[in-house]
């Protein structure tokens, strides 16, 4: 999604991915500061981070991967703390140590010509292998997340607006269709 060469199609689908990780970011962190942080909280920080890593400009440098590979790292040890409570907190995990891959893979330029200053994203960046796993993990976690939505959605299908529990579901389900898209541009 990164690069000089975008069409117009391109930017505007970055664009909308940064809006709705942004979105889901902020409504994290609106959660977060009532509930006194938590999982929230973690949330959040992914939700800002996925969308900062979509947006389809280079802003200055060289400064973003390494500064989100950071940011994920601690993200990734916090999750690591998180599973003592049970394994419910793995996502998290996978979700960070993949967003430190994905700075990784940004910030080597793995993919681009020698001596250029191109962004990974959309140019083959990363291991094949891994990037294929993850493709898989996170189709199968918007596929489940989607039917578990639809599933709540239609037992309460009486006209009711959607509770707290289904809008939490419906921002998970939002970044880890973020996530998969910007899988699918390495």
């Amino acid at each position: 999604m990164h690069g000089p060469a975008t069409s117009l199609s391109t930017s505007v689908s970055a664009w909308l991915l940064v809006l709705l990780c942004a979105v889901s970011g902020a409504y994290c962190l609106r959660r977060a500061g009532r509930a006194g942080g938590g999982p929230a909280a973690g949330e959040a920080a992914m939700g800002f981070g996925m969308a900062l890593m979509a947006v389809p400009l280079r802003l200055g440098g060289d400064w973003q991967a390494p500064v989100l590979g950071a940011v994920f790292c601690a993200a990734a040890l916090h999750a690591v703390w998180l599973l003592r409570g049970g394994p419910h907190h793995a996502h998290h995990l996978v979700g960070s140590l993949t967003m430190v891959y994905m700075a990784l893979a940004a910030g080597t330029g793995a993919g681009a010509a020698p001596g250029s200053a191109g962004h990974a994203h959309g140019q083959g960046a990363g291991l094949p292998l891994l990037t294929g796993l993850l493709l898989l993990y996170y189709a199968g976690y918007v596929v489940l997340g989607g039917a578990r939505l639809v599933t709540v959605g239609a037992a309460g299908a009486g006209g009711a607006p959607a509770g707290p529990a289904e809008v939490i579901r419906a921002c998970r389900l939002a970044m880890g269709i973020g996530m998969l898209a910007m899988l699918l541009t390495m």
